[in-house]
């Protein structure tokens, strides 16, 4: 299928979107965290590398929510037909800066977490458990 819009005005589309406050990755989890009453938790902790989505201070642990996309899920992830190069090496680019960030984190005695966009929309009872079990909340 070919694309509707133009490059440019597919661009600006892009631009648009957030890195933070995005409704169907870090709302949906903000929502599921307080439905589920755990406590303790901070937004966009900017003092630890890579500003994980969520940061659990007291127990050490940074939580990422991955939008499918942009993080490259071996589930869900369709590569945009136009333009295959550039959104090959940008996908790339994100999940080597996510493991990157994942040793750096585990350096400085921090665990971390990643949950994928799809696991707030299918598996939101996996989500709780593991994050409960990893914060010690029973």
């Amino acid at each position: 299928m070919v694309d509707i819009h133009s490059r440019e005005i597919r661009s600006k589309n892009m631009r648009a979107i957030k890195s933070c406050g995005n409704k169907s990755t870090e709302r949906k989890a903000v929502i599921l965290l307080r439905q589920n009453k755990i406590s303790g938790w901070k937004r966009q902790y900017k003092q630890l590398k890579g500003t994980p989505d969520f940061v659990f201070v007291k127990q050490r642990m940074a939580i990422f929510v991955d939008g499918c996309f942009w993080h490259g899920c071996p589930k869900c992830y369709k590569a945009p037909r136009t333009n295959r190069k550039f959104w090959a090496e940008k996908i790339e680019k994100n999940v080597n800066r996510d493991r990157k960030t994942d040793k750096i984190i585990r350096n400085l005695g921090w665990k971390s977490l990643h949950f994928w966009e799809h696991d707030f929309k299918y598996n939101s009872e996996r989500v709780v458990k593991k994050i409960k079990a990893e914060i010690k909340i029973y």
